[in-house]
C-alpha cells in the first residue's frame, strides 16, 4: 500500500501551493517596503489636513468664545459710535432668519430631490440620462450662480429682496445633492426586494414607496443633513437677494439677515468689536454645521441598527 502510494503523481494544489509561498517569501521584503512607504504617504496626507483644519478650529474658539452670551444669542444687533465702539448687540435675528430661510429651502428641495432621486434610480432612458447629467453639472457649480438666478428671475419680477428668494436660491443649491444621495442610497437596495414586491402583486409606486423607500432612508436622511449644513454655511447665495433687516423676522417674504451674512458685514466692519462679533458669529455657524453632521451620521446609524 505504501509503495502504491509512493508511485502517485504529486498533488497539483499542493505544487501550486508551495510554488505560490516560495514566491510571497521572496516578494515579502518588497511589498513590506511599498507598504510603509504608501502608509506613511497617506499618514502625511492626512496630517497636512488636518494641521490647517485643528489651527482654524483653535482660532475660531479662542476669538469667539470671548463673545459668546446669551444675550449675544438672542438680542438684535446695534452699530457701535464713537462714544460707545464695544456695542454690538446680538446676532438672534441672524439666528431666526436663517432657520426660516433654511427651513423654507429644505421644504423645497428635500420631496424634490427625493422624487427625481426615485425617478433616476428607476428608469434608464434617455431623459433620465440628460437629467442625470444636469444634476452633476449643477453640483458643481459655483453658488454665486444660483444667487444671480434668484435675483433675475424673483427679486426683480417681485421688486424686493426677500429671504423667499435666499431659500429658492438654497433650494437649487441643495436639490442636486439630495439627488444624488438618493440615487445612490436607491441604488444599493437589493433588487430581489422590489421583484419580491413585484410578485405579490404591487404596485411599481406602492414598491418604491413601502419597500424601497424606507430600506433606502438612512442614505436619503445623510444626504438631507449634508445638503442643509451646506445650504447654512452659503453665502454667496443669499448676498444679492436677501437685502438686511436687524429685526425679528418671520415672515420670508420680507428682507431678512442670516448667520452668514452677518459674518460677512461684521468681518468688513469699521469697529473692532464688530470684527470680534464676526468669530463669534462663525463659531455659532460652525457648531450648527456640526451639529448637522452628527446628527446625520447618528441617525443613519441607528436607522441601519434598527432595520437590520
Amino acid at each position: 500500500m505504501t509503495d502504491l502510494l509512493a508511485k502517485l503523481p504529486p498533488d497539483p494544489l499542493l505544487e501550486r501551493r508551495r510554488v505560490v509561498q516560495l514566491m510571497s517569501q521572496k516578494t515579502q521584503r518588497a511589498r513590506s517596503l511599498r507598504s510603509g512607504l504608501f502608509l506613511s504617504l497617506l499618514v502625511s496626507a492626512l496630517m497636512v489636513a488636518i494641521i490647517p483644519l485643528f489651527f482654524v478650529c483653535a482660532a475660531l474658539v479662542q476669538r469667539g468664545f470671548k463673545v459668546l452670551s446669551w444675550g449675544f444669542l438672542t438680542q438684535v444687533p446695534q452699530q457701535p459710535t464713537l462714544m460707545q465702539q464695544d456695542t454690538i448687540g446680538g446676532v438672534g435675528n441672524a439666528i431666526i432668519g436663517s432657520l426660516v430661510v433654511d427651513g423654507v429651502a429644505a421644504l423645497v428641495a428635500v420631496p424634490l430631490g427625493i422624487i427625481l432621486g426615485l425617478y433616476l434610480s428607476e428608469t434608464q432612458s434617455r431623459p433620465a440620462t440628460a437629467l442625470r447629467s444636469i444634476t452633476e453639472i449643477m453640483t458643481g457649480l459655483p453658488s454665486i450662480l444660483l444667487g444671480v438666478f434668484a435675483y433675475v428671475y424673483l427679486v426683480l419680477n417681485m421688486h424686493a429682496f426677500t429671504g423667499f428668494a435666499g431659500a429658492m436660491a438654497l433650494a437649487l443649491l441643495m436639490t442636486p445633492v439630495i439627488t444624488k444621495a438618493a440615487e445612490t442610497a436607491l441604488r444599493n437596495v437589493p433588487r430581489t426586494l422590489t421583484e419580491a414586491g413585484l410578485a405579490l402583486g404591487a404596485r411599481q409606486s406602492k414598491v418604491s414607496l413601502k419597500v424601497v423607500l424606507p430600506v433606502a432612508a438612512p442614505g436619503i436622511i445623510t444626504g438631507v443633513l449634508l445638503a442643509l449644513a451646506r445650504a447654512i454655511g452659503e453665502t454667496a447665495p443669499l448676498l444679492l437677494v436677501m437685502g438686511a433687516s436687524i429685526q425679528y423676522e418671520w415672515n420670508p417674504l420680507h428682507p431678512m439677515s442670516a448667520l452668514p451674512l452677518m459674518t460677512f458685514n461684521y468681518s468688513s466692519a469699521a469697529y473692532d468689536s464688530q470684527h470680534a462679533a464676526a468669530w463669534g458669529v462663525a463659531i455659532v455657524l460652525v457648531a450648527i454645521v456640526l451639529i448637522l453632521n452628527v446628527m446625520s451620521r447618528l441617525v443613519a446609524a441607528f436607522m441601519r441598527r434598527e432595520r437590520h
